[in-house]
């Protein structure tokens, strides 16, 4: 896949736009490792990472979790279709497909997937 940024510019702009502006998580260890980032803007879970090696041990899933409390409206997401893990992973908590697109209008110009979580009526 095609990056858009050097390090310097995603660097840059998590300085600059993403931790001033908008709703930003993070997930450590008790010494202190940053193992996971979870970013909120408005209804939109804008970013999810993980360390790699965190996979699988139930962080992404807390992370998730997180962001429906915080959201208890519903969220909407992007993803890259060639990313089929993080499909699964979202349809695992409920997110459900709502649209696809040819890429045009991402900065990778990826075709990517809109999934979407909205709350169960009780």
């Amino acid at each position: 896949m095609r990056r858009a940024h050097t390090d310097e510019q995603v660097h840059d702009w998590f300085r600059h736009v993403v931790v001033p502006r908008l709703e930003t998580w993070l997930a450590a260890t008790p010494e202190g490792e940053v193992i996971g980032l979870l970013v909120l803007d408005e209804g939109s879970l804008d970013q999810l990472y993980l360390e790699p090696q965190r996979r699988g041990q139930g962080v992404g899933d807390a992370l998730v979790e997180l962001a429906k409390r915080q959201r208890p409206q519903g969220l909407e997401l992007w993803t890259f279709q060639v990313n089929g893990p993080a499909q699964r992973f979202y349809r695992r908590h409920g997110f459900t497909e709502a649209e696809r697109t040819d890429g045009s209008g991402n900065e990778e110009r990826e075709p990517d997937v809109r999934l979407v979580w909205r709350p169960q009526a009780g």
